[in-house]
């Protein structure tokens, strides 16, 4: 894929180092052409110094190539604006804009617009880390808001179904691995000793599950 990364903070440059190292052709743009130096000289992409907005930067970046866009410098402003030119210009297939503020990531989150808001998504997994150790949750969807949660099924759960650990809209299992191999259960697929479930939860409901997987 071609990935267009704008701004070479530490988010931007590490963002660009790993999917580079994923094969991926990675052109980054910022203003400072010393935040390149983020980058450490293995980085095998292109480098653009400019605004993250400017149309002409944008398109000697090769954004209207582009597969995808990834808008993280440290201003939200930029960051709406670069993403929404991306979307409504180019159209851009992939494009995500990390906003501080969660009430406005939410409000174009609303319009259309992919948002992450590590602000909302670190209050939300530091009061689950403080409260609710026992679920092992690895990995965040949204900004909190789905979380999937890795746990070993317990003594008390070896012979229970799936559709007994399912909450309509709250919680579901969406895979097991079981000797080995992982599968995708069915409502009827029974838990077995040694079990490595996976299940989706609501950001709201990870107590609920705690009490469903017997912590």
């Amino acid at each position: 894929m071609r990935i267009l990364i704008i701004g070479c903070g530490r988010v931007g440059a590490g963002l660009a180092q790993s999917m580079g190292l994923h094969g991926h052709h990675i052109t980054i743009v910022d203003k400072d052409p010393l935040a390149f130096e983020r980058l450490g000289t293995g980085f095998k992409g292109d480098r653009v110094v400019g605004i993250g907005f400017d149309r002409d930067v944008l398109v000697k970046a090769g954004i209207e190539r582009a597969d995808g866009l990834a808008a993280v410098t440290s201003s939200d402003e930029a960051n709406v604006i670069a993403a929404r030119i991306a979307r409504q210009i180019f159209h851009v297939p992939r494009v995500i804009a990390r906003l501080y503020d969660p009430r406005q990531a939410e409000i174009y989150h609303r319009l259309g617009l992919q948002t992450i808001a590590p602000t909302a998504w670190g209050v939300q997994r530091i009061a689950e880390m403080l409260l609710y150790t026992q679920v092992d949750v690895v990995f965040s969807m949204g900004s909190g808001q789905v979380d999937l949660v890795e746990d070993e099924v317990s003594p008390m759960l070896v012979g229970k179904s799936v559709n007994e650990l399912t909450v309509w809209g709250e919680v579901h299992v969406v895979a097991i691995s079981r000797g080995g191999k992982t599968f995708l259960p069915t409502l009827g697929t029974i838990l077995q000793a040694g079990d490595l479930i996976y299940l989706a939860a609501s950001g709201g409901s990870v107590d609920r599950l705690g009490k469903l997987l017997g912590h």
